[in-house]
This record gives C-alpha cells, sequence and structure tokens, in this order.
C-alpha cells in the first residue's frame, strides 16, 4: 500500500484485509471479485444487468465497483471510473481512502493516475506517456492490465485538470 497523494492510498486486497474496521477509513474496492459480489450477493456468472447496483455499490464506508481486469477496453463503463473519481474527492475531507483491487496493479492505480490528473495539478500539461512515467515514480507497481491502460490512454484528454 503506497500514498499516492496526500490521504490517498493505493494497494491490493491483503491491504483492505488488514486495515479493514479500523477508523478513518473509506474504502474504494476496485474489483468484482469478492467484492461486488458479496455486496449484492449473487452466487452466478455476474449480477442481473437489471440490478440497481449491477455497476456500482455503495454501503457505509465504502464504494464497491463492477470492475474486471479485462483486455477489451469496452467493458470499462466511463461511469464507474467517474464515480470512482468524484467519491474519492469528496471522502477526502472526512476520511483516508484505501482504492484497491486484487493485486493493486491494474484497476486501483489507473483510478488513482487518473484522480491525480483531474483534481491534482501533478500531470498538467503532460502528455500521456510522460504521465504514466511520473506515476511509476509515485507508484512503481503500475502494470495495468490492456483494458485499464487502454480506457487510461483513449481517455486521458478527459481527466485532465482546467488548472
Amino acid at each position: 500500500m503506497l500514498e499516492v497523494h496526500p490521504g490517498i492510498f493505493v494497494g491490493d486486497e491483503a491491504d483492505e484485509r488488514r486495515i479493514r474496521g479500523e477508523p478513518d477509513w473509506f474504502f474504494v474496492h476496485a474489483c468484482k471479485e469478492p467484492y461486488h459480489r458479496q455486496a449484492l450477493g449473487y452466487t452466478g456468472r455476474a449480477a442481473s444487468k437489471d440490478h440497481l447496483e449491477y455497476l456500482i455499490a455503495r454501503r457505509d464506508g465504502h464504494l464497491i465497483l463492477n470492475l474486471v481486469d479485462v483486455a477489451d477496453v469496452n467493458y470499462i463503463a466511463a461511469e464507474i471510473i467517474d464515480a470512482a473519481l468524484e467519491t474519492i474527492h469528496a471522502q477526502l475531507n472526512s476520511s483516508k481512502v484505501l482504492l484497491h483491487c486484487n493485486q493493486g496493479q491494474s484497476r486501483s492505480p489507473s483510478i488513482a493516475l487518473l484522480y491525480l490528473s483531474r483534481h491534482t495539478s501533478l500531470f498538467s500539461g503532460m502528455a500521456i506517456d510522460e504521465a504514466i512515467a511520473a506515476f511509476r515514480i509515485i507508484y512503481p507497481p503500475y502494470l495495468p492490465a490492456q483494458g485499464m491502460a487502454d480506457y487510461v490512454r483513449l481517455n486521458w484528454a478527459n481527466y485532465q485538470s482546467a488548472g
């Protein structure tokens, strides 16, 4: 688990288990398994697409994303990423935030990179390759799967901060 910005920590499932139950933490679970499945209680392959929380589940102290580390960017919904960014931003006023996925290499650090781009000036004016190189200094384990890598690259301009 590494702090990538004051109050924002990126990690993996083991980090979440280690600090679960500690006060003053908010969790963004950027992985379907096991968190989204447990929150909604489905046992089959996936939750029903008609379920109100099919993409995003909110529980006290938790944002739970139905996000799989896919190879095809078309399976990554902007709604999920945007909800994560705005929730992180809102929670920083009152909590430390752990943004995690299963291994802490792809989904959670990709979301952190986009958060830093949108809500800080850290990557202001940087092209995507330059920003990724700078982010890897902050978070060396960043190794996105193809879908997340493509999402970040294809949407980089949309997540640039205004200032």
